[in-house]
Parts: C-alpha cells; sequence; structure tokens
C-alpha cells in the first residue's frame, strides 16, 4: 500500500446521516425501537434533523423540509443538502458517514493532498434546544472528501465549535440498551479498492483485508467494506442496495447492554429480526434501508 503522512491519530466516528422522504416515519421508527428521539431542527437551507446521541457519536435522522432553499453544488462548494435530496430521491437508507474533526480547514486540505477532496470547508450553525427545552445555538464545520463512482455514499468530517450546547448526558440513554456504534459496514464487489480513499479519510492505514472484506479501527468504532457475499455472510440478510449506484452503506452495528430487552422489543415493533452470528439482525427490507444489527456488549 502506498503510505502518505496521516494525521496524529485516526479520526473516529462522529455521526451516521439516516436519510429518508418521510422523516416523521423514520423518527417514529427508532422512538419504536427504543431509542430516545430528539426533536425537529431545521437547517438554513432546509433540510430537517433528528439526532439520536450516543456517548461522542450519534445518528442524524435527516429529510428535506417544506420550502427548502437548496444550493446546487458548484466548483469547490460542496453541497450537503443537494445530497441528501438526491439520495431521498433515490431511496431511504444509509447515506453518509462524518468522522470527528478537530479542525476542518486542516481536514480539506489535507484531503486535497491526498486527492480524496477538493472542496472548501463548510460553516453553518443552527438552533437546538438543551435538556431543559431552551434555545441553543450550535455550530459546524465540515470537511467533504469524495469515493469514486459513489453517489450514495458521503464522507466528511465534523468539526463541533460549541460541543456544549449539544452534547447531553441524559440524551444518550435509550429504553432498548444501546450504547454506541460498534460498526459501520458498507458493500461493494471489490473491497480492497477502497483502502487508499478509506485510509487517507479516516487517517489509520493500519487495516485488515481477508477474502471478501476490508477491515479499519477508527477512534471510535470499525468500518468494514463487504462483498455482497460476504455481506450476507456476516448479517445473514441480502444488503440493501440501489442496482447500479457503486459502493454503499448498508449496515449498522449497535452495542447494547441488554440483550434480552432488545430482543423482546424487537419481537414487538419487527418480528422479522432474527438471530445472527451472536447479533440480533433486523433487515433493510424492514428498517428504512439499512441493516441494523444488536450485538450485546
Amino acid at each position: 500500500m502506498k503510505q502518505s503522512s496521516p494525521p496524529q491519530s485516526p479520526r473516529g466516528i462522529d455521526h451516521l446521516v439516516l436519510a429518508g422522504a418521510n422523516l416523521d416515519a423514520l423518527a417514529d421508527f427508532y422512538a419504536r425501537l427504543g431509542f430516545q428521539v430528539g426533536p425537529r431542527n431545521r437547517h438554513p437551507w432546509g433540510t430537517e434533523n433528528h439526532i439520536i446521541q450516543f456517548d461522542g457519536a450519534f445518528l442524524e435522522l435527516i429529510g428535506v423540509g417544506r420550502g427548502a432553499a437548496i444550493a446546487e453544488r458548484a466548483g469547490r462548494a460542496y453541497s450537503f443538502g443537494a445530497f441528501v435530496r438526491d439520495f431521498c430521491q433515490g431511496g431511504e437508507g444509509l447515506a453518509m458517514l462524518a468522522l470527528d474533526s478537530r479542525n476542518a480547514v486542516g481536514d480539506a486540505e489535507a484531503f486535497r493532498q491526498a486527492r480524496i477532496g477538493t472542496f472548501d470547508p463548510f460553516h453553518f450553525e443552527r438552533e437546538g434546544r438543551d435538556a431543559a427545552g431552551q434555545p441553543k445555538v450550535v455550530s459546524f464545520s465540515l470537511a467533504f472528501a469524495e469515493m469514486h463512482n459513489a453517489p450514495r455514499a458521503g464522507f466528511f468530517t465534523c468539526q463541533q465549535h460549541k460541543p456544549q450546547n449539544f452534547w447531553a448526558a441524559e440524551k444518550q440513554v435509550h429504553a432498548n440498551g444501546v450504547t454506541a456504534i460498534a460498526e459501520v459496514a458498507m458493500v461493494d464487489d471489490d473491497p480492497a479498492d477502497h483502502h487508499e480513499f478509506l485510509g487517507a479519510f479516516i487517517g489509520q492505514r493500519v487495516m485488515r483485508s481477508v477474502s471478501g472484506a476490508l477491515e479499519i479501527e477508527t477512534a471510535r468504532g470499525r468500518l468494514t467494506v463487504l462483498s455482497p457475499a460476504a455481506f450476507r455472510f456476516r448479517f445473514g440478510v441480502a444488503p440493501p442496495l440501489k442496482a447500479g449506484a457503486g459502493p454503499q452503506f448498508a449496515a449498522v452495528t449497535f452495542r447494547c447492554v441488554r440483550g434480552q430487552a432488545m430482543a423482546a422489543r424487537l419481537a414487538t415493533v419487527a418480528p422479522c429480526a432474527l438471530q445472527h452470528g451472536g447479533m440480533l439482525v433486523l433487515p433493510g427490507t424492514n428498517a428504512h434501508g439499512v441493516v441494523l444489527a444488536f450485538a450485546e456488549s
């Protein structure tokens, strides 16, 4: 593998962007699964989201709100809103992976040097609410990278400028016992083809490549690229993919401290869930386009 200078330490999973045309249905589904789903927020350009927090990472459930004024991508200006809009038009699922950032400007330059992104950093603010319901401003800077021939897989780093207004321990307790994002899985015919891009994006050149799989440990959770056959072997179900759209995100594995409680909840909310490889697995056809797996820790 070609070596390049990584950041001081690997980046970790910051959040996952789960997109769908019906945001109400998406939020209701995760609430019924036992996640604590935050209130609806709106970005300045008109996408809307709900946040599900864990310790140091979160899920972003997102859709396009009424009256959205989304700028198109142009030159060095990446359009987060346009990516979400276009993704939703092609179906719902896990759209984007965000890693944490200490310096989004530096990340954008590192991505330029590694030839995985030529985009300017993007800064925005929105209003959120604290545990008492009081308005608080949250502020972010994003640096985007782009995987070749992957129109339905977005990548960026996220620097929080006012983390004290965002994170709250009381929002990280979930009735289903889920405590963390353990793994994110992509699917492509040739997983090893992506070692250069992912190594530069994560800042981690140490990775494990076996038949049909590429595994990379981030500073918070694992990223795995699987062939379709390896995905079926790992999760026991087919990957939820859009034909002809190249590499795509397909599954999230959560750490869970109360496996029996999760199993009981799934039996009521999603009786199609199956036991496979020591995990509870919910097929993507029953989980808004992404396979959800729960592993007891």
